[in-house]
């Protein structure tokens, strides 16, 4: 099936729930995601966004539901999925240069245990794509936070995916690595659909094209639009959020939610 045709949801979820022992998690979650599309998901600590993600890479099966990705099961679409989680487990003192870092995507695809000329060639595409490509035998440990979620990058791109996935990918670099971080998004959804997940609501409010609210039940009006009824619902505390600058983004006018309520 082609996937060229923005009427064809990439990713289909139908009322998903997941429960973590008897504590629902995620609860009656649909919703669709297109080719080209770059899609925030906002939310409070503990409401189900990690998971939601791992839903979608089918690290974790929905107890209830239906879930589509590609027109495949989520562990068959696994190959086309780029993941960058928000922490890596990884020891950064570890003696690995950069392009290394980047080649160990290249092993889960197809049955192989050692590089080709190949993987080398994408590997250093991907690095070229994050502006990395001058590091690439430089270890891991000299660089900075701003530069490593750079390599974490071009190590998910080096697995040639049609969507990328990226989880609180903000959350441990400085403010100059973060704007840099955007644009490097803007250029990458060109060619990529994104899936976004941030505590950091202007930033992504900015860049994203539409912006989904996530607290154990999802609230998505398939555009960027945030009204006071998902902020209300998702965080029950818009006093907080004005505090932090967000009333720019929030409108008065609610639609009807096309996902489930």
């Amino acid at each position: 099936m082609l996937y060229e045709n923005n009427n064809i949801p990439i990713v289909n979820m139908d009322k998903i729930w997941f429960y973590y022992n008897e504590e629902a998690v995620l609860q009656d979650i649909s919703i669709k995601i297109y080719q080209d599309d770059f899609l925030g998901v906002i939310g409070p600590n503990g409401g189900g966004k990690t998971t939601f993600l791992k839903i979608i890479l089918g690290i974790l099966k929905p107890n209830k539901g239906t879930i589509e990705v590609f027109g495949k099961s989520p562990e068959n679409a696994s190959s086309e999925i780029g993941y960058v989680p928000q922490y890596v487990n990884f020891d950064f003192q570890f003696p690995i240069s950069v392009l290394e870092i980047v080649l160990t995507s290249r092993l889960g695809l197809g049955f192989k245990l050692r590089y080709n000329k190949q993987d080398r060639e994408i590997a250093n595409w991907a690095l070229n794509k994050v502006n990395m490509l001058e590091h690439k035998d430089m270890a891991i440990s000299k660089l900075s936070g701003g530069q490593r979620q750079r390599v974490f990058i071009a190590r998910a791109l080096a697995r040639e995916p049609r969507l990328l996935l990226l989880d609180e990918p903000t959350s441990n670099i400085d403010n100059q690595s973060v704007n840099d971080f955007y644009e490097l998004l803007n250029k990458l959804k060109e060619k990529l659909s994104i899936i976004i997940i941030s505590h950091d609501i202007g930033a992504i409010s900015h860049h994203i094209k539409t912006v989904a609210c996530l607290n154990h039940r999802l609230y998505y009006h398939y555009d960027k639009t945030i009204t006071p009824n998902m902020i209300d619902s998702t965080y029950s505390c818009p006093v907080d959020l004005i505090a932090h600058g967000v009333p720019h983004r929030v409108f008065h006018k609610h639609e009807n939610n096309k996902s489930t309520n």
